[in-house]
Order: structure tokens, then sequence, then C-alpha cells
């Protein structure tokens, strides 16, 4: 452990606030923000945590750093940008390995999320030469039309535990190819993670003769969030989190006429026809639903199988579980680690009991590890799809298994929760995946077929409808939510034609 801090510049007490290279800082009487690991509840680090001054100070650096940036042609703030991409390729294996000890994701998946910041990099320096705008036919003779998107300042992401890392890429890389700077408050979970990659943006931007660019605040929510989500300075939050979090956000940014962008609950089905391969079905299934030990917010929460598969698919899920080796997220052989916290066990537990209740069936696990650690075993249960804990998101590795008959029906189960982010079937009839992808089929941002419902890709634009916020990030047009559109009329004649044939003598 201590070599992976040592590589990534981690101190034993880290400051909470930094704007670049020398500004790192925070009140001498912080806070201080404790980070465990989940794997086995010992003290990682320590970081004081930012107050109210030291925001109005980043706040203030970073204005300063939008008025400078935004001036700068788009494809030189891609280079920026695409040395990022590099600096986190030199560190991918420490970062990716911190990404695991202060979070519980396994290696694999610490390193996959790295990966996830890299690939972001290389998009957005593509993007940095595609800030295209469109040219329109003007109904005024001799007059051009056209619209043109410019940057809308400094952005505040909000980011949340599951992945430390990745939604800031998402977020930083895109919003400084536009001409913004970022202001990024991370999940008091993981600041570690946050510090680090700070650490690696301050290097680049002082290489580059930038501060501002990329800066870091971890902080009370209660205080230091709240500020940021009701500043006017900030035009756009991006806020990752909980759905009742995410409604407060929302409520506040609205007030003072800001932009939101909120990726908030998911709880995703897979639709498993009676023609799937269960080959492909199977894995898909048990790394949707364990991987992250189910933390993601395109975890797979519920599986809605046909009555003539379901008994041989759920036998074969419960072998498939049975192989699930639990335990230290950096051992190599590990397929699930811990949740990130005793609060996570507890919720998981209390659903258990709310399955009980209501009349489900454990069919495999069911209960936590009686070990240091906040590890679970991976569940599956055999639920209604009407039950209130079914309705509800419960960030743990708890699997719903329904019955279906026709597809209308799985589409009605499948559509039936309050939640819409990512969504799958798997099934060989092309007539189903069309139904399927259609607009009388799934109701998610997100629809997949003979693919499961985790894995996005950083192509696309990601994000959700209905109480998963309705906001898109990392690719496809995602861009223009940090910028603001602006349409533009030239009139290029000698004459100025007024509307309605109205005309004013002037001599």
């Amino acid at each position: 452990m201590n070599s992976i801090l040592k590589e990534l510049g981690i101190n034993d007490i880290n400051h909470g606030a930094c704007t670049g290279k020398n500004n790192w800082f925070s009140n001498t009487n912080a806070k201080q923000l404790k980070s465990y690991n989940p794997s086995n509840g010992e003290l990682i680090a320590t970081v004081s945590m930012a107050d109210e001054s030291d925001y109005d100070k980043v706040v203030k650096t970073s204005k300063k750093a939008f008025s400078d940036f935004r001036k700068v042609p788009a494809p030189i703030r891609g280079e920026l940008v695409r040395q990022m991409g590099e600096a986190l390729r030199e560190m991918k294996d420490p970062l990716g390995s911190l990404v695991s000890l202060e979070m519980g994701k396994i290696k694999q998946e610490g390193d996959g999320e790295v990966q996830e910041m890299i690939d972001i990099a290389d998009f957005a320096v593509g993007q940095s030469r595609m800030l295209y705008g469109k040219t329109m036919h003007s109904e005024r003779p001799d007059h051009r039309m056209y619209e043109q998107w410019h940057p809308l300042g400094p952005i505040g992401v909000i980011s949340a535990f599951n992945f430390p890392v990745a939604v800031w890429a998402w977020n930083a890389f895109i919003a400084a190819v536009c001409g913004n700077t970022t202001i990024w408050k991370p999940s008091s979970s993981t600041p570690l993670t946050a510090v680090a990659v700070q650490k690696i943006c301050n290097e680049v931007m002082s290489k580059n003769g930038y501060d501002g660019i990329f800066s870091l605040l971890i902080g009370p929510g209660s205080s230091v969030g709240e500020k940021l989500i009701n500043d006017k300075n900030i035009p756009l939050i991006s806020f990752t989190g909980s759905t009742s979090m995410g409604r407060h956000v929302a409520k506040c940014v609205s007030a003072r006429f800001g932009k939101s962008i909120l990726e908030l609950g998911g709880n995703n089905a897979m639709i498993i026809d009676e023609t799937a391969d269960l080959t492909l079905a199977i894995p898909a299934i048990v790394f949707g639903a364990v991987g992250t030990a189910g933390q993601r917010c395109t975890s797979t929460r519920r599986v809605i199988a046909h009555n003539d598969i379901y008994e041989n698919l759920k036998e074969k899920l419960i072998n498939a579980y049975q192989q699930v080796k639990i335990g230290d997220p950096l051992n190599p052989e590990t397929l699930m680690g811990p949740l990130i916290s005793e609060n996570a066990v507890s919720d998981y537990e209390n659903a258990i009991q709310k399955v009980k209740s209501s009349g489900g069936s454990i069919v495999c696990g069911g209960s936590s590890l009686e070990q240091e650690g906040n590890f679970v075993l991976p569940t599956i249960a055999e639920v209604q799809n009407e039950w209130e804990i079914v309705q509800d998101e419960t960030f743990a590795p708890i699997l719903y298994l329904m019955k279906f008959s026709t597809l209308d029906e799985a589409i009605s189960m499948h559509n039936n929760v309050p939640q819409g982010l990512s969504s799958s079937i798997f099934t060989q009839s092309i007539q189903n995946a069309e139904y399927f992808l259609s607009h009388r089929g799934s109701d998610c941002g997100i629809a997949n077929v003979n693919i499961g419902t985790s894995g996005a890709e950083i192509g696309g634009a990601f994000g959700g409808e209905k109480e998963t916020g309705g906001g898109r990030e990392s690719g496809s047009d995602s861009w223009k939510q940090y910028m603001r559109r602006q349409t533009n009329t030239i009139n290029w004649s000698s004459d100025l034609p007024l509307a309605q044939g109205i005309e004013f003598k002037l001599d």
C-alpha cells in the first residue's frame, strides 16, 4: 500500500483544495476526512477538508483561468487533454491500484476505470476539432444564418464513490476542449483518488503554463457542496449520485437558472427470452450483477426470464455464483471485493430482510460475511416486480429473478420501475430484438441486445430517463451541454428589409 501512495504523491495528511501545482491549501484547523480501506478497515490517509473560504479561492481562480482559457483555440485545448491522457497512461497501474484500495473494486476494474479516463481523453482530442455549428438559409435576401457554440464557464463536477475518477474525466476533458474550467468535488468516501488525479493534472497544467483549469474541492456537502450548487458563478453542475440528492441539486440549480447534468439511480433489467443463448447471457448477468460488488449505476438488478428457460437459467446462475471468489480486491484471483462502507452492508442486509418479508425466496447468498472488511455474499432472489424493494435501487450485489410468458409482459415489467438508465435483451429473434429497441420497447437511455447492462462505451452518450435524471455525459453530442448555443444572422446586402413590409422614411 505504501508504495502505491508514494508513487502517487499521497501523504499521511493531504490538503483538500487545489488550483494548480503550487496551490494546495486548506484551513489549518480544518476538519479531517479519513479514508479507510473497505477490505480491512485500515486507515489509508487523511485529507484536511476545504471550507467556505477555500471554496471562494478556488472559484476565483477558476473564473480567472476561464477568462483566458476560452481564448485558446480548441485544438490547442485538445493538446492539453492529450497530454493528460499520456500522463494517465504512465500512472495507470498505481492509480488503478489506488481505486481498488480506496473504493474496493477489483484491480482489473480499477485499471479499467483509469483506461476509461485515457479513452475519453483520446475522444476529447478528436472532439476539439469537431465543435461544429450549422449554417441555415435565411428567409431574407442576401442574409446568412448560422449557429455557433461558446464555452460556459467554470463547471462543477460532483462525483460518486463507485467510479471515483472516470466520471470526473468524462466531464472535465470534454469541458476542457470546449473552453471551460472544472471544479471537482469528489465523494467523501474516495478523496485520495481525487488527490492523486489532481496531482497528475497539476504536472500537465504546469508544463503548459496553466493554473486553475482543473481544480479540486474536498469538503463537506453541507457547506462546500451547497455553495457549489447554489453559486451563480457555476453555470453547469454535473452531479452523479442518489435520486434523492439529485432532486435537491436540480432544484437548487434550476432556481438560479443554471444547467445541470444528472446521473442518478438505475434499476437495470435484462430480458432473457426463450431463444436466448445462455452461454452469452450467463456471463453477462453475473458480471453485471456482481461487478463492483453491485455498486454500479448500470449494475444488473433484475432478470426477467421466459417461463420455458427460467429453471435452467436459475440453475446455471447459482452454479456461476458459487464460483465467485470474494476477497482482497488487489488479489488478481478475486472476482468481487467489498462494499464501500458498513452502512452499505446494513443496506444490503435490510434489503434481504425486505425480500423475505415480502414473500421472496433467497436462492443463493443472502448474508454478510463475518470477517474484517465490508464483505457480503452475492445474492439471487426470486421476487415479484411490483414489490417495493424491487422498485427501489439497492447498491449491492442482489439480483432479482422473475418470470414472463409474452414479450409484451416482459417489457411492461421491465419499464414498470421509476428508473430508466440501462437495459438489455438476450434473444436470437430479430423481431424481439427490434421490438425491444423500438418506441414500444425499453424506456431507458441505454438499450442493448445480446450484451449486458454494464460496461458503457465512452463514444456513446451515457445517461438515462425518468428518475435517472435525463442527463448525458461522455460521447456522441454530449459536448453541447458544456457550451451555449448562439444563432447569428448576417446581412451582407445594402438593404434592411423589415418584417411585414414596414418602412421608415428617413428623408
